[in-house]
């Protein structure tokens, strides 16, 4: 493996970013409307329910660890949806380039893309609410490695279903996080779904973090089983989607899919 292979395909897509402001707005703007509309909901809650004034920052918290899952995700699969829709996918992996080298660059893309988008949401969470994203410290550290670590595990295998099937799956790399939204529970415990239902919950990872977050702001107290938990369950994800990307990668090279790229 070259790290400077890796850094190099990092270049090109800082390049691309950097070089297009409505790219960088993108970054900013859906989630600074999405946590102030649930802040502000939020206020107005606190302001006629006595459980929402003692357990303020719970929606304001989901809605930024939301956005570390879903924009991690979105990070990493914009950033291989360049090479599709530029048609370059086919030079790539004719290239020099390894499968696991394209795949760590396609990784760090996706933490510069989250840096650009959280940070300044999680500012003004401070300036309009109070909300210090920042303050829960080592705990926020256990949040984010679990939530990426899912959110690539998703990327991976969503951009190895890209390669096989072409643009025409492209819109699985905008919608299929939503189907964690609510079987993760980001904005209500996992007692509120059925019981049968709760079962699917717990085998995916964000559960356990979204459980955790409101363990911390409500009661104060950071459950670290459920982080130790939720790390077992991101690498059987992250080995998985890996050996299926590569199968994918394999079947996508013998049907010549690679060199076609289209609907």
């Amino acid at each position: 493996m070259s790290l400077t292979r890796v850094g190099a395909m990092v270049l090109r897509y800082w390049y691309l970013l950097r070089s297009s402001w409505p790219r960088l707005l993108d970054l900013v703007y859906w989630p600074a409307v999405q946590m102030l509309m649930w802040g502000f909901l939020q206020l107005y809650l606190a302001q006629n329910a006595g459980f929402f004034a003692r357990a303020g920052g719970t929606f304001i918290g989901a809605v930024l660890l939301w956005d570390i899952l879903f924009r991690g995700q979105l990070g990493f699969s914009l950033s291989f949806l360049e090479e599709m829709w530029s048609r370059n996918i086919g030079n790539l992996m004719i290239s020099p380039l390894r499968p696991v080298e394209f795949v760590l660059a396609l990784m760090t893309m996706s933490v510069i893309r989250l840096a650009i988008s959280t940070i300044p949401v999680a500012l003004l969470a401070i300036a309009f609410f109070g909300f210090n994203l920042f303050g829960l410290g080592l705990a926020l550290a256990a949040f984010f490695v679990n939530l990426l670590l899912t959110s690539w595990s998703v990327g991976i295998f969503v951009s190895g279903l890209v390669l096989r099937n072409g643009l025409g799956a492209e819109n699985m790399a905008w919608s299929i996080m939503f189907i964690f939204l609510p079987l993760t529970c980001v904005y209500y415990p996992v007692a509120v779904l059925p019981h049968w239902l709760q079962h699917v919950a717990w085998l995916l990872p964000p559960t356990y973090v979204f459980e955790g977050m409101r363990a911390l702001v409500i009661d104060h107290i950071f459950r670290a089983d459920l982080m130790v938990e939720a790390l077992g369950l991101n690498v059987v994800f992250f080995v998985g989607a890996a050996a299926a990307f590569m199968a994918l990668l394999k079947s996508a090279r013998r049907s010549g899919a690679l060199m076609q790229g289209g609907e």
